[in-house]
């Protein structure tokens, strides 16, 4: 498949009008593409039959008897279903890793660029009908809380203070676990939980997306570049780290190459097993890739389905 990265979002790198073009660039392509698969409400991604209880009523032949209702049932000597009723103003929080392993791509854009591209995806699959929408912004130095609100201002403020967040200094360590941490308090209703990162480094973070999903539908974004999975095939390289400042020079051999990408798909493995034991759908997106056609198929495949533990083929 033929890549179309996003618009380079690199903070310090654009002054305000190509920053400002970029952004209503991302826009368009978004809208354009999504509106083909969309009908009706944004249905892609809202949990749905609804979250609130309702009234109950009779049980009938096909209904749920998971939604039975039976302290209604016990006093009425009557089989009673609860019903429930869908909270039409949705609240989705989204976690946007910028550690430093994101800002790092070898092909068409920048991983931190294919983070804000899915912010901005997911800004517009969640927004309209009073719905609201906010951020946690986390570079390991910095963690930026953005309110959740409502209307294409407020998107827009939100996506333009993602794009020009400052890049982590060299040697800092991701905190993607306290990132996690900072949305289950204060406690919200019912919502969305979206969290945008590669997932590289220690896996630590298990145990607080599993309470946060335990209250919240859960949607991870997986951010890659093909050097996140295999070393290019050269004699000589030089690899840094940028989460701990450690820079090291190999010769690439074979058993290197073959040894690297091993431990690649291992961390992978890992990574998608916690996922799928918190219930959360994995959208993968990757620099070397059209990502708009790929978060088009993940919408089009889960729009019924969201909320399952599964997970769309990796692309």
């Amino acid at each position: 498949m033929t890549a179309h990265p996003p618009p380079s979002l690199q903070a310090g790198e654009l002054s305000d009008p190509r920053l400002s073009a970029a952004l209503r660039t991302l826009e368009l392509t978004v809208r354009r593409r999504l509106d083909g698969v969309l009908h009706g409400d944004h249905l892609g991604l809202i949990p749905g039959p609804g979250s609130e209880p309702g009234d109950a009523r009779l049980y009938q032949p096909g209904d749920d008897v998971r939604q039975m209702d039976w302290s209604v049932t016990a006093r009425t000597t009557h089989p009673h279903v609860r019903q429930m009723v869908a909270d039409r103003e949705l609240e989705t929080w989204m976690v946007a890793d910028l550690s430093a392993s994101l800002d790092f791509g070898t092909t068409g854009c920048e991983k931190r660029d294919l983070v804000v591209a899915a912010a901005a995806a997911i800004t517009f699959l969640t927004s309209g009908g009073g719905n609201r929408i906010g951020a946690v912004v986390a570079t390991g130095a910095d963690t930026v809380r953005m309110p959740a609100r409502s209307g294409r201002v407020h998107a827009q403020a939100m996506l333009r203070k993602m794009a020009t967040t400052p890049r982590a200094p060299d040697g800092v360590r991701g905190d993607l676990r306290g990132a996690i941490e900072s949305l289950r308090r204060p406690q919200r209703k019912r919502g969305l939980a979206v969290v945008i990162s590669d997932f590289l480094g220690p896996i630590d973070w298990q145990r607080s997306l599993r309470a946060v999903a335990a209250r919240h539908d859960v949607l991870a974004v997986e951010v890659l570049d093909p050097r996140d999975l295999e070393l290019p095939d050269v004699e000589d390289i030089v690899l840094h780290d940028p989460e701990t400042g450690r820079t090291r020079e190999f010769t690439v051999t074979p058993k290197l190459r073959a040894d690297f990408a091993e431990a690649a798909q291992r961390h992978r493995d890992e990574v998608e097993l916690v996922l799928r034991s918190c219930g959360a759908p994995v959208l993968t997106l990757r620099t070397d890739r059209d990502w708009i056609t790929d978060v088009v198929r993940f919408v089009s495949t889960r729009r019924h389905t969201f909320g399952a533990a599964s997970k769309v083929p990796r692309q």
